[in-house]
């Protein structure tokens, strides 16, 4: 009876890794137009409770040929919005000028760029059942 019980819950907790395991998925973005081959591109997932505050992930990537990629792995299912920013001078931060503009590129998943700052609303894009595979635009 102990070897059906033990058998039993290691099929339960075995179809219950896998059911979770599925229920994440993986997001890679690549900007296309990056102006120049210098510094790096930062890139930040966000889901709504973090926007614009602290990334869920974060990665920075080189730049070859005006392209920059990144993934990010694990993503449990969910909305999300991706930011991203040219780090031409290598600081690691976005540079503004005194007038509060920022002075490198930046994008946001969905290239919806308005006078401001991106939206939460613009940005989102859903992550379910599959991986996800973006290009942003700066």
């Amino acid at each position: 009876m102990k070897l059906v019980t033990s058998i039993v819950v290691m099929a339960v907790l075995f179809i219950t890794n896998s059911v979770i395991a599925q229920e994440k998925a993986s997001i890679t973005a690549e900007v296309i137009n990056v102006t120049s081959d210098s510094g790096k591109v930062g890139f930040a997932l966000y889901d709504k409770a973090s926007f614009m505050l602290k990334p869920i992930q974060a990665s920075n990537a080189k730049i070859v040929e005006g392209k920059s990629l990144v993934t990010f792995e694990n993503v449990p299912f969910g909305e999300y919005a991706i930011i991203c920013y040219h780090d031409k001078n290598d600081n690691d931060k976005m540079d503004f000028s005194s007038n509060g503009m920022p002075t490198e590129d930046y994008g946001a998943s969905n290239n919806v760029m308005t006078f401001g700052p991106p939206t939460f609303e613009g940005a989102k894009f859903a992550v379910s059942e599959k991986n996800v595979s973006l290009k942003i635009k700066f």
